[in-house]
């Protein structure tokens, strides 16, 4: 199975027959860990992915503390063939997939425009983008294929691909591409029955975002803190988007703390 202790047992408490199939990608920390948790507490089987295998294992825990089933699967986005391995595995030992919350992701430092490295580009681009793309691929190969036919991919976005800060290009080019991506395979996707939307977020509280309570760079240069909302508001989001019937699609999704100075930016 995954190779941790204990996730086997996790895993054949309930004939997996029973269940809906999930996958969350990027789920060993933060939303990853937090829409993991919430879709396995609402009956899903939840297959976990994620580059470091112990961050892995304690969502396993959290999981099956709660009552989750889970399957965690140690995965590189960047890499196809890690993800063509991580289907071959889910393909092999669950048989479908109906939910896709494809998460992972990475950030840089804010860094000026004419600074950015080529080095750093690609390794934004790399995951935001093509991880995502790599993994959306395969999970919609496995939904058009399966009986009965189709599923859902979750994308997720961010504030970044309406509206970015200044001095992260990258992280802003890889989310609105992103979105392209999405209504893309929301268009394809309609004749197989496969639902694709995005949850574009804003100043969720994860480890990511500590400092933006502290003070986020704003569009005039000035560093001021930012309020920022608990990410099991987000699991409760993704959830809705993905209990709801695949002749249903939200497309977008806006999530963000109420007084954050998004709408009016600049």
């Amino acid at each position: 199975m995954s190779g941790f202790p204990g996730s086997q047992d996790l895993f054949h408490e309930l004939p997996v027959v029973t269940r809906k199939i999930a996958l969350v990608t990027g789920a060993g920390s933060g939303i990853g860990r937090a829409v993991a948790v919430a879709l396995g507490n609402a009956g899903y089987t939840v297959v976990l992915a994620g580059r470091h295998a112990s961050s892995l294992y304690a969502t396993v825990e959290l999981a099956g503390e709660s009552g989750g089933r889970c399957l965690a699967i140690p995965c590189d986005v960047t890499s196809e063939n890690a993800v063509d391995v991580l289907f071959g595995r889910l393909s092999a030992e669950l048989g479908r997939l109906d939910v896709l919350f494809n998460n992972a992701g990475l950030s840089i430092p804010t860094t000026r425009f004419e600074d950015i490295g080529l080095a750093q580009w690609q390794s934004i681009i790399d995951t935001n983008l093509t991880g995502a793309f790599l993994v959306a691929r395969r999970a919609y190969q496995v939904m058009k294929n399966q009986n009965p036919q189709g599923g859902r991919i979750i994308n997720n976005g961010s504030i970044a691909a309406h509206a970015p800060r200044p001095r992260m290009a990258a992280y802003a080019s890889s989310k609105h591409a992103l979105t392209g991506l999405t209504k893309s395979i929301a268009l394809e996707g309609r004749e197989h029955g496969i639902a694709c939307g995005q949850i574009d977020i804003g100043n969720a509280a994860t480890d990511l975002s500590t400092t933006i309570a502290q003070g986020a760079l704003q569009s005039d240069l000035s560093i001021k803190s930012e309020p920022t909302f608990d990410a099991k508001h987000i699991a409760d989001a993704v959830l809705y988007m993905a209990r709801l019937p695949t002749n249903v699609n939200v497309l977008s999704m806006t999530l963000l703390p109420t007084r954050m100075p998004f709408v009016g930016r600049g």
